[in-house]
């Protein structure tokens, strides 16, 4: 075979198996295939998309099914309320005839409408709503699901707690079931029914869930006595839902719609409503009786912090602090409870904060006793029983305001807390406001309060609206005199925590002051 044609064949050899092995690996990309010179798109299959399983779809359909349910369920029991308040003209200004010679001279009589929401709790008419939306009403008319309307008789309320209970004359009425609201969790979905910004919006239903629970909302504390343990929800609430029910997603009622917090006045995210135990408590009584008797042990507190919480040993910030006493019949005083203690359970039961304190004590009946537990500084735990009194009602409360000017430069700083302070002198003997500091034995003046010490914005000085504190005692040692006071600091090294008792103003009180406990870390 001549050379050039083995040649050719050799090449046509090499050619084919660098075909044949080319194929094979292509085969191994998995390259898309073309037809001719168009570029064919890929699009993916609708097969492709991802599916929900049929128990996804069925949960969701439930769900979905359980908040219609629950809206079907309660909107018939929820009502429209129209308040009216008629503010009397006084025509006295004109003498006696003249009023037809000068007709626009006269007053006429100014009329006052509001409206909120309530919810029906029996079927015989008892209707459940705030204080606020019936209270200084005239006239209460109730408007029925069906569109039924009634005048309505209110039966009692409670500023306190802003429940007031009202009836209708009715029968057969759909009745909403309660709720556990202790057994309530954050995060729980919840629904508000009731009737936002007047009646162009009845009987409208928000979802959310519950946000928190025993908030304290400042600003709406009516008197001493109020009782504030607030839901808080996200479920949107506006005016005009006040007083209709926050709903669980098995439509029970665990709370009143009653407040929101916006800079607008209207909903802002953040709605509040009363527990519903605490509202059937009330309610009860309001039903029975027409109003609500409290019982007190005779003590102001305030919630544990951390400072406090150290002084008496506990591991874990909670339980509430005695301030002092309200009157000198004081019926923790006499059971041995002292300023500064922390109480951490009554009967029993735990105390974590004063909603919880204040409910437990306050639907006692006055002459029950309770039995208190305490914790005092080092750690000493006590018990004690407490017999419990009736809490004054606003009348016996209401002592006129006092203003105070007060001292004036402080002479030297008190290193240790920040502060600077003056003794009461002859002069105060002749300030009636001071008369009663002084028959109490007198104290401190706090003049002035260092920004960069630890007792900023926790005590009050003679600058401050409200001031000045007046300190009576450190670590329960009586401090009247500077040198007291300045002795009982030397045994404080910095680090350690300063329990003072200190007086500040309180206008409700009898004598215009009101002890508290102050506990300072020294620096």
């Amino acid at each position: 075979m001549p050379v050039r044609t083995r040649d050719w064949l050799k090449f046509g050899t090499l050619v084919a198996i660098a075909f044949v092995f080319g194929l094979a690996f292509a085969s191994t990309l998995n390259l898309p295939k073309q037809s001719g010179a168009t570029e064919t798109l890929v699009v993916p299959s609708p097969q492709a998309a991802p599916q929900y399983s049929a128990p996804a779809l069925k949960a969701a359909g439930d769900f979905q099914d359980a908040f219609v349910a629950v809206a079907e369920h309660v909107k018939p029991s929820v009502v429209f309320i129209r308040s009216q308040h008629v503010e009397r003209g006084d025509n006295q200004r004109l003498p006696p005839g003249f009023q037809d010679f000068f007709p626009n001279l006269r007053r006429r009589p100014q009329v006052e409408q509001g409206s909120g929401s309530g919810f029906i709790v029996s079927s015989d008419g008892y209707i459940l709503t705030n204080n606020h939306v019936v209270a200084g009403a005239d006239k209460v008319t109730v408007r029925l699901y069906d569109k039924r309307e009634f005048t309505a008789k209110v039966v009692g309320t409670d500023p306190n707690t802003d429940v007031a209970v009202i009836k209708i004359d009715a029968r057969g009425l759909p009745g909403v079931g309660f709720g556990n609201s202790d057994s309530a969790r954050v995060g729980e979905w919840v629904l508000a029914i009731g009737n936002p910004l007047g009646e162009a919006f009845t009987f409208t239903v928000t979802a959310g869930i519950v946000s928190a629970k025993g908030r304290l909302l400042a600003g709406l504390q009516q008197t001493r006595y109020a009782i504030q343990d607030f839901i808080q929800t996200d479920a949107a609430i506006n005016p005009g839902n006040s007083g209709g029910p926050l709903v669980n997603i098995r439509g029970q009622v665990i709370g009143i719609n009653s407040a929101i917090a916006s800079e607008t006045g209207f909903y802002a995210g953040y709605g509040f409503a009363i527990p519903m135990n605490l509202a059937r408590t009330v309610m009860d009584q309001l039903v029975k009786t027409g109003h609500v008797e409290r019982a007190v042990m005779g003590i102001s507190i305030h919630d544990a912090r951390q400072e406090d919480a150290d002084a008496v040993g506990l591991k874990q910030i909670g339980g509430v602090v005695v301030d002092s006493y309200t009157s000198d019949d004081s019926p923790a005083r006499k059971a041995g409870i002292q300023p500064g203690d922390v109480i951490v359970a009554v009967d029993g039961q735990p105390v974590d904060n004063t909603p919880q304190l204040q409910q437990r004590v306050a639907f006692k009946r006055p002459g029950e006793t309770v039995e208190v537990t305490v914790l005092r500084q080092g750690g000493e735990k006590k018990t004690v029983t407490v017999r419990l009194t009736r809490a004054p009602g606003e009348a016996d409360s209401e002592v006129a305001a006092a203003a105070s000017k007060s001292k004036g430069e402080a002479s030297s700083k008190e290193e240790l807390l920040g502060i600077s302070v003056e003794p009461l002198t002859q002069d105060d003997a002749r300030d009636v406001r001071l008369k009663s500091v002084l028959e109490r034995g007198g104290g401190l003046v706090v003049t002035d309060v260092s920004p960069e010490g630890p007792a900023y914005q926790r005590l009050q000085s003679s600058d401050d609206p409200g001031g000045p504190d007046i300190i009576v005692a450190v670590n329960g040692v009586p401090t009247r005199t500077r040198a007291a006071f300045r002795e009982a600091l030397r045994k404080v090294k910095p680090g350690e925590v300063v329990t003072l008792q200190v007086l500040s103003r309180a206008p409700d009180s009898a004598d215009g002051w009101a002890g508290r406990i102050v506990r300072i870390r020294a620096r």
